[in-house]
Protein backbone atom coordinates (compact mmCIF):
# COMPACT_ATOMS: atom_id res chain seq x y z
CA UNK A 1 0.00 0.00 0.00
CA UNK A 2 1.82 3.60 -0.86
CA UNK A 3 1.26 5.99 1.49
CA UNK A 4 0.34 9.75 0.68
CA UNK A 5 2.94 11.97 -0.13
CA UNK A 6 3.47 15.23 1.37
CA UNK A 7 2.47 18.14 -0.98
CA UNK A 8 5.27 20.03 0.39
CA UNK A 9 7.90 16.95 -0.78
CA UNK A 10 10.96 18.01 -2.51
CA UNK A 11 11.21 16.80 -6.43
CA UNK A 12 15.12 16.47 -6.72
CA UNK A 13 15.24 12.59 -7.21
CA UNK A 14 11.84 11.98 -8.51
CA UNK A 15 13.71 11.11 -11.78
CA UNK A 16 14.99 7.87 -9.68
CA UNK A 17 11.41 6.28 -8.91
CA UNK A 18 11.03 3.00 -10.87
CA UNK A 19 12.30 0.12 -11.70
CA UNK A 20 16.12 0.52 -13.98
CA UNK A 21 18.47 -1.86 -15.41
CA UNK A 22 22.38 -0.47 -14.41
CA UNK A 23 25.27 -1.31 -15.72
CA UNK A 24 28.51 -1.07 -12.83
CA UNK A 25 31.90 -0.59 -14.06
CA UNK A 26 34.12 -0.20 -11.24
CA UNK A 27 38.14 0.03 -10.61
CA UNK A 28 39.42 -3.17 -9.81
CA UNK A 29 41.71 -1.33 -6.77
CA UNK A 30 41.04 1.81 -5.43
CA UNK A 31 43.59 4.99 -4.70
CA UNK A 32 46.33 2.37 -6.54
CA UNK A 33 46.94 4.32 -9.68
CA UNK A 34 44.58 1.47 -11.47
CA UNK A 35 42.93 1.89 -14.76
CA UNK A 36 41.40 -1.41 -15.29
CA UNK A 37 37.80 -1.66 -14.50
CA UNK A 38 35.45 -4.14 -13.68
CA UNK A 39 32.20 -4.06 -15.55
CA UNK A 40 28.78 -6.31 -14.28
CA UNK A 41 25.14 -5.91 -14.43
CA UNK A 42 22.55 -5.40 -12.08
CA UNK A 43 19.15 -3.84 -11.18
CA UNK A 44 17.41 -1.25 -8.89
CA UNK A 45 14.49 -0.44 -7.99
CA UNK A 46 13.21 2.50 -6.29
CA UNK A 47 10.13 3.92 -4.54
CA UNK A 48 9.41 7.14 -2.52
CA UNK A 49 9.10 6.61 1.32
CA UNK A 50 8.98 9.55 4.28
CA UNK A 51 5.49 11.24 2.63
CA UNK A 52 8.13 12.02 -0.56
CA UNK A 53 11.23 13.25 1.83
CA UNK A 54 12.82 10.45 1.07
CA UNK A 55 13.11 7.09 -1.04
CA UNK A 56 14.56 3.98 -0.49
CA UNK A 57 16.39 2.44 -3.74
CA UNK A 58 16.43 -1.49 -3.52
CA UNK A 59 19.91 -3.14 -5.82
CA UNK A 60 20.64 -6.39 -7.12
CA UNK A 61 24.22 -6.41 -8.45
CA UNK A 62 26.14 -9.36 -10.24
CA UNK A 63 29.62 -8.94 -10.18
CA UNK A 64 31.28 -12.09 -11.01
CA UNK A 65 29.61 -15.28 -9.95
CA UNK A 66 28.05 -13.66 -6.47
CA UNK A 67 24.84 -11.99 -6.98
CA UNK A 68 24.36 -9.25 -3.56
CA UNK A 69 22.23 -6.76 -2.75
CA UNK A 70 22.52 -3.42 -1.29
CA UNK A 71 20.40 -0.69 -0.44
CA UNK A 72 20.20 2.98 -0.69
CA UNK A 73 18.32 5.39 1.80
CA UNK A 74 17.72 8.97 1.14
CA UNK A 75 16.01 11.87 3.22
CA UNK A 76 15.91 15.70 2.44
CA UNK A 77 16.43 17.87 5.06
CA UNK A 78 13.68 20.75 5.13
CA UNK A 79 16.31 23.04 7.42
CA UNK A 80 19.29 22.50 4.97
CA UNK A 81 17.28 22.07 2.07
CA UNK A 82 20.13 19.15 1.97
CA UNK A 83 19.75 15.34 0.75
CA UNK A 84 21.51 12.80 2.72
CA UNK A 85 22.40 9.29 1.38
CA UNK A 86 23.44 6.08 3.29
CA UNK A 87 24.62 2.94 1.42
CA UNK A 88 23.95 -0.69 3.24
CA UNK A 89 25.92 -3.86 1.31
CA UNK A 90 24.14 -6.97 2.19
CA UNK A 91 27.24 -8.72 2.50
CA UNK A 92 27.70 -6.61 5.37
CA UNK A 93 24.60 -6.12 6.69
CA UNK A 94 25.69 -4.29 10.53
CA UNK A 95 27.85 -1.93 8.82
CA UNK A 96 25.97 1.31 7.13
CA UNK A 97 28.28 3.79 5.11
CA UNK A 98 28.73 7.63 6.46
CA UNK A 99 26.12 9.22 4.39
CA UNK A 100 26.88 11.78 1.84
CA UNK A 101 25.13 14.98 2.09
CA UNK A 102 24.78 17.41 -1.16
CA UNK A 103 21.88 19.22 -3.00
CA UNK A 104 21.25 19.86 -6.53
CA UNK A 105 22.20 23.07 -8.52
CA UNK A 106 21.07 22.76 -12.36
CA UNK A 107 19.51 19.16 -12.47
CA UNK A 108 23.07 17.71 -11.05
CA UNK A 109 23.23 16.31 -7.66
CA UNK A 110 26.78 16.33 -5.80
CA UNK A 111 27.29 14.60 -2.42
CA UNK A 112 30.11 14.73 -0.29
CA UNK A 113 31.64 12.56 3.25
CA UNK A 114 34.48 12.56 5.16
CA UNK A 115 35.19 8.97 5.75
CA UNK A 116 38.72 6.67 5.35
CA UNK A 117 39.06 4.04 2.50
CA UNK A 118 41.69 1.14 4.10
CA UNK A 119 42.65 3.62 6.81
CA UNK A 120 43.34 6.63 4.63
CA UNK A 121 41.19 9.60 5.68
CA UNK A 122 39.31 10.16 2.24
CA UNK A 123 36.33 12.64 0.43
CA UNK A 124 34.04 10.38 -0.99
CA UNK A 125 31.73 11.93 -3.87
CA UNK A 126 28.48 10.99 -5.52
CA UNK A 127 27.37 12.56 -8.51
CA UNK A 128 24.04 11.92 -9.99
CA UNK A 129 22.61 12.81 -13.37
CA UNK A 130 19.18 12.68 -15.16
CA UNK A 131 20.44 12.47 -19.07
CA UNK A 132 16.49 12.04 -19.73
CA UNK A 133 13.26 9.94 -18.39
CA UNK A 134 14.97 6.58 -19.19
CA UNK A 135 18.62 7.26 -18.96
CA UNK A 136 20.65 8.09 -15.59
CA UNK A 137 23.91 8.30 -14.31
CA UNK A 138 25.97 8.45 -11.03
CA UNK A 139 29.33 8.09 -10.39
CA UNK A 140 31.77 8.04 -7.43
CA UNK A 141 35.07 9.50 -6.64
CA UNK A 142 37.53 9.30 -3.90
CA UNK A 143 39.73 12.12 -2.85
CA UNK A 144 42.58 11.41 -0.50
CA UNK A 145 44.41 14.99 -0.69
CA UNK A 146 41.48 17.04 0.90
CA UNK A 147 39.53 17.75 -2.80
CA UNK A 148 42.30 18.54 -5.23
CA UNK A 149 42.73 15.46 -7.16
CA UNK A 150 39.68 13.05 -7.43
CA UNK A 151 39.92 9.45 -8.39
CA UNK A 152 36.39 8.13 -10.04
CA UNK A 153 36.13 4.71 -9.18
CA UNK A 154 32.56 3.47 -10.05
CA UNK A 155 30.39 4.79 -12.33
CA UNK A 156 26.55 2.84 -13.07
CA UNK A 157 24.21 3.58 -16.53
CA UNK A 158 20.63 3.15 -15.44
CA UNK A 159 18.02 2.62 -17.94
CA UNK A 160 14.28 2.40 -17.37
CA UNK A 161 12.80 -1.18 -17.61
CA UNK A 162 9.52 -0.85 -19.82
Amino acid sequence: MALELMSSAPTDFDFVIGDWVVRHRRLKERLANCNEWVEFDGEMSTQKILGGFGNLEDNVLRLNDEVFRAIALRSYDQNTKKWSIWWLDGRLPSQIDVPVVGEFIDGVGTFFANDTFEEIPIIVRFIWRQIDQNLLQWDQAFSADAGNTWETNWTMEFRRQR
